[in-house]
């Protein structure tokens, strides 16, 4: 007896995606299997781990979490399209990542970066607790965390300093 499939329309990475996915199917398994944007890690299959995260519908979610037919109709952003939101440049948060050292053997950093992403976009003043708040769902065994929440401020910084200039260029005319 053939399992029933349930049709899903997507936007992943800015591209309409249409498909018909097992009930049972997490968007996890979706999007690294289906898709192949492999830069979503499974890191515990059980929600503790962050590895997973993406953003949905412009919030960090644990990808793990989801059933691919609850996420019909969802605007979502994996690792891969961060690059993607910036028009070929890197994101805020790729940069800071890169120039603050964010990563150490790299296996939770698409899921920090999301995270990170996540925050940023909060536009709340950050802090080095508030932020170490925000990344509990997050776990990562190399760094200590220290990079990771230097790499989120940094990232901050960035993207208001890109906000800034975007708003001083309209109003210039340009």
């Amino acid at each position: 007896m053939a399992v029933k499939r349930f049709p899903v329309t997507l936007t992943i990475n800015g591209q309409k995606i249409v498909r018909e996915v097992e009930p049972r199917m997490l968007l996890v398994h979706f999007l690294r299997d289906e898709l192949n944007l492999t830069g979503t890690h499974v890191g515990c299959d059980t929600s503790q781990c962050g590895a997973c995260t993406i953003l949905f519908n412009n919030k960090a979610v644990k990808s793990c979490t989801v059933l691919t037919a609850q996420a019909d109709g969802a605007d979502i952003v994996t690792v891969e399209g961060l690059e993607q939101m910036e028009a070929g440049k890197l994101h805020p948060v790729q940069q800071a990542f890169r120039e603050k050292h964010g990563l150490q053997c790299g296996f939770c950093t698409p899921g920090a970066m999301m995270l990170a992403a996540d925050i940023i976009s909060q536009h709340e003043p950050l802090t080095e607790d508030s932020i170490r708040h925000q990344l509990e769902g997050l776990l990562c065994r190399c760094t200590g965390y220290e990079n990771i929440v230097r790499a989120v401020q940094h990232a901050a910084e960035i993207a208001h300093e890109h906000q800034t200039s975007e708003e001083a260029a309209q109003a210039s005319g340009g």
